[in-house]
């Protein structure tokens, strides 16, 4: 299996996480989980002109897109094919990091999975058509790389107060909401408004699912889990919230998730 990733330049760097490709991928399962990030994803399907997303209570029934997509900033887990991820390539926005490229509110995006084709016409389909006509790994990221510069508004910048926001919740994954606004010098529900329009959720749901990926990623792939430490550490006052917190974002509990996760943190199978 080829899987690469790769950091783009300045200015996309500020907007884009990395480039990421993965070839001859397989899994011994069919189907599995992916957790909200609080992050969007541009997905490109080189093997097949089609992705589906399953329904989360009826594995029988799917959401069929084109084969390049966007998947907008999730609050709730999410359904896929694992065979769909062969040879597959993507772009992983940082958090609010998408909005440039779309020329739509973020906020439209959310717990979406759209055809590029919808966003960006048949541009959609040439940026498919270019990268398997790429022979290497590096021109694939290349034209990605040019592509979203194409496509990125101008000036490439995000709003202050987002700007700011953002930077504080990297730090501190419970600001007080009302205070943070304060401090920015907006309205709560102005704040609520920008924020949602560039990074896809509202300050308050963003701030929920960056904590449960906290925990996410505090657990790893420890074996000895202490889950009362570890949800005090990341900031919930009682187990109760905590787990409601767990289930409604993964679909498992606590224990359940250790029990399934692999090294891919927010990848977790599901076994018939």
């Amino acid at each position: 299996m080829l899987a690469r990733h790769y950091i783009p330049r300045s200015p996309l760097s500020h907007f884009v996480e990395l480039l990421w490709l993965y070839e001859g991928y397989t899994q011994p399962h069919d189907k599995e989980r992916i957790l909200p990030d609080g992050s969007m994803e541009l997905v490109i399907n080189l093997n097949d002109n089609t992705s589906r997303v399953y329904d989360r209570k009826n594995s029988s029934e799917h959401q069929t897109t084109h084969g390049a997509l966007l998947v907008g900033a999730q609050s709730n887990y999410f359904v896929i094919d694992t065979a769909e991820q062969f040879s597959v390539i993507g772009v992983h926005f940082k958090p609010g990091g998408a909005f440039p490229f779309f020329r739509f509110p973020a906020g439209e995006f959310q717990n979406q999975h759209l055809s590029l084709d919808l966003l960006w016409g048949s541009s959609a389909n040439e940026l498919r058509d270019r990268l398997l006509e790429a022979p290497s790994a590096d021109q694939k990221f290349q034209i990605l790389e040019d592509t979203l510069l194409a496509h990125a508004a101008k000036p490439l910048s995000r709003h202050p107060a987002v700007n700011h926001a953002l930077q504080i919740f990297a730090s501190d994954s419970t600001p007080s909401i009302a205070d943070l606004a304060a401090r920015l010098g907006l309205s709560s529900r102005r704040f609520a408004d920008v924020f949602r329009d560039e990074v896809g959720l509202t300050p308050k749901l963003f701030s929920r699912v960056r904590r449960f990926q906290t925990v996410v990623r505090s657990v790893g792939t420890r074996r000895e889990i202490d889950w009362t430490n570890i949800a005090l550490d990341c900031g919930y006052f009682d187990q109760a919230h905590f787990i409601h917190d767990f289930r409604s974002f993964s679909g498992l509990s606590p224990s359940a998730y250790a029990s399934h996760r692999t090294e891919h943190l927010n990848h977790v199978p599901i076994l018939d």
